[in-house]
């Protein structure tokens, strides 16, 4: 009878990590930044942009998971770099389609094939990148090496300079590596058990082979 809150009725879905259900914000040819709501679970308006950078082509959508952040753990190891903290966001997942997506705040099945380790300032801000399951294209795509490269640099150009405007602070944004589709699985669990510990009380939301105990514990210890 009621909208499911984003951030806390919505599944990950029974085939995750290998198949996730991802929560689209920003479609490819959106000029402005939208934004889950944490309070009221809607979408906002969170900036226009004021230069020309739009999401990745293909028909790219930025979108979130409606769980929180962990992983910081995994970045620093990865990167080699000391004192990285989480954010409290949900995990960002770029979703790959041959079809335009007219609009935003829709629900998808999406396929992780790869991520980028970003860093926003000592923040661990991965950006898992999938494709649109049954998609002609992309579909069957497993890795991102599978296609070509100019695709990851323009998911490089955007992610680095998509927080810059005029007027405002530079946010000094760092991609410190671009990984494969295990790595992006590894991260996926590692954001699902720290949602799990943190909201135990929505276990019944979550599929059973991610909600078991051994799970949960490898996966926090990855983190």
């Amino acid at each position: 009878m009621f909208k499911a809150h984003l951030w806390y009725g919505v599944s990950i879905g029974e085939e995750a990590p290998d198949v996730v259900r991802a929560y689209i914000e920003i479609g490819s040819t959106d000029t402005v930044k939208y934004e889950v709501d944490k309070s009221s679970g809607f979408l906002k308006v969170d900036w226009p942009q004021w230069l020309s950078n739009f999401c990745p082509v293909y028909s790219t959508d930025s979108s979130r998971r409606p769980f929180r952040r962990a992983g910081a753990g995994i970045f620093a190891k990865r990167a080699r770099r000391k004192g990285m903290v989480r954010d409290s966001d949900p995990l960002d997942i770029c979703v790959l389609s041959e079809e335009s997506i007219p609009h935003s705040d829709i629900l998808l099945t999406a396929l992780p094939i790869s991520g980028l380790s970003l860093a926003d300032g000592d923040e661990a801000d991965d950006k898992i990148i999938a494709v649109m399951r049954d998609d002609a294209v992309y579909g069957d795509c497993t890795d991102i090496a599978q296609r070509p490269k100019v695709l990851t640099d323009r998911f490089r150009h955007y992610f680095l300079t998509y927080k810059s405007a005029p007027r405002t602070t530079q946010h000094k944004m760092e991609i410190t590596r671009v990984y494969g589709r295990e790595d992006a699985l590894s991260v996926i669990c590692a954001n699902h058990a720290d949602y799990h510990k943190r909201h135990p009380e929505l276990s019944s939301l979550w599929p059973k082979h991610l909600s078991s105990a051994a799970f949960l514990n490898s996966s926090l210890e990855k983190s």
